[in-house]
């Protein structure tokens, strides 16, 4: 892990936008999202700063935002990531020891034979924890367990499993056959009979009755994908000489900043989806300024976005972050000396197919010297030239000098 240190003092602040680049799209009249967007805070930093693309995902990975936030935190995914799944064990505050498997466990809409919608129409966190506990009561056992977490997001740990079985991701099969999906390898039957089981379980249960009453997706069935054994990473605060707060809603991330030695505060109104409060975000953000140099502040909307297959919400969401959270937070470090901010997205989530991509990312960093772009925005990010192919060391730009 390549470390230089913040000086002493000089603030340092990242806004990951979750799967803000995106291809050009008819129907905004064929600009990509970030372009269609007004977004003039996040356009002040590309001008008057540096901008350029980041591979976060390496060649050969796979592009989620365990990977991609393994990169922007500065840590080389091929050497660090043992699979998304821990990552949020760690944030949930899951035990597991160096023989078990965690696995996320995505509360899903399905019909037995396609999934139908990945989040269950973003099922709220406490109907989503009800229908968990059913699945512990009546599917856990010595070995296995599941703990509950935000909206359809969940963890399974296997004690003393396997990881080596490939499990697909749901939103990147929404509208498809499940069959060839489902997991394959070591303990592929359990893990199989657990996710049809599960189904038989939820189908009928009130909550979900309750929910096609009120013309809302099902969580009718678990899905079980993105294994693996505990994370552990090199200390942040030891290694860029600062301690640091990571604002985010999704265990994901907030997994990763356990697991790096950094604050992860629970912000009420937080959600991880596209009703989330962002304002409340950038406020706690402001608030951990006031006791540390660095910050993160992670937002999930136009990935959700996306992978909708939304134009129009995309755009809005990006709209949101540049208002609420990137604007007072720029201006919190314009009135400070020395003070930096990155805003960056973590990969890619194109509209076209609901999923990720692992094409370089833009992002611009303020208080460096400012090259060719006019915008914030993949054709602006391309057009400088710059590009880091080794996305770990883009974070260097914020700690250098």
């Amino acid at each position: 892990m390549h470390s230089p240190s913040a000086p002493s003092g000089r603030k340092r602040v990242i806004i990951i936008m979750d799967g803000a680049a995106d291809e050009p799209q008819p129907d905004l009249g064929g600009r990509t999202p970030l372009e269609a967007a007004r977004i003039p805070h996040c356009d002040t930093i590309a001008r008057e700063g540096i901008c350029g693309l980041a591979r976060t995902i390496p060649h050969e990975m796979g592009p989620g935002s365990d990977i991609a936030t393994l990169s922007i935190l500065g840590y080389e995914p091929a050497r660090y990531h043992t699979g998304r799944a821990p990552l949020e064990a760690a944030s949930l505050d899951v035990p597991l020891d160096s023989e078990d498997v965690a696995f996320r466990c995505n509360l899903v809409t399905s019909d037995g034979a396609t999934l139908i919608d990945y989040s269950a129409g973003e099922i709220p966190t406490a109907d989503a924890r009800a229908l968990i506990d059913v699945i512990n009561e009546k599917l856990a056992s010595q070995r296995l367990r599941f703990y509950p977490g935000v909206s359809y997001r969940h963890v399974m740990v296997w004690r003393e499993g396997s990881p080596e079985v490939k499990t697909t991701p749901p939103h990147d099969i929404i509208g498809q056959p499940i069959e060839p999906h489902l997991p394959e390898g070591d303990g592929d039957d359990m893990l199989r009979r657990l996710m049809f089981d599960s189904l038989e379980l939820l189908d009928a249960h009130d909550i979900n009755k309750r929910r096609r009453d009120e013309g809302k997706q099902p969580a009718n069935m678990i899905w079980l994908w993105g294994q693996g054994r505990r994370c552990e990473l090199p200390s942040f605060p030891l290694a860029r000489g600062t301690p640091g707060v990571v604002i985010a809603a999704v265990d994901l991330v907030r997994g990763v900043a356990k697991c790096a030695g950094l604050a992860a505060p629970t912000v009420p109104g937080a959600t991880g989806d596209l009703e989330t409060d962002f304002g409340a975000k950038a406020e706690a953000a402001l608030d951990a300024l006031s006791g540390t140099d660095f910050v993160v502040v992670h937002v999930e909307a136009p990935d959700e976005a996306s992978h909708q297959a939304s134009p129009e919400r995309k755009v809005w969401a990006l709209e949101q972050i540049d208002r609420e959270v990137v604007g007072p937070l720029l201006n919190r470090l314009q009135a400070l000396p020395g003070g930096r901010i990155m805003i960056i997205s973590d990969h890619y989530t194109k509209i076209s197919t609901k999923t990720h991509a692992p094409e370089p990312v833009p992002f611009a960093v303020s208080g460096l010297p400012p090259d060719a772009a006019e915008a914030f925005d993949e054709q602006n990010a391309a057009s400088t030239g710059r590009v880091i192919e080794e996305g770990w060391h883009v974070i260097d730009f914020l700690f250098e000098g």
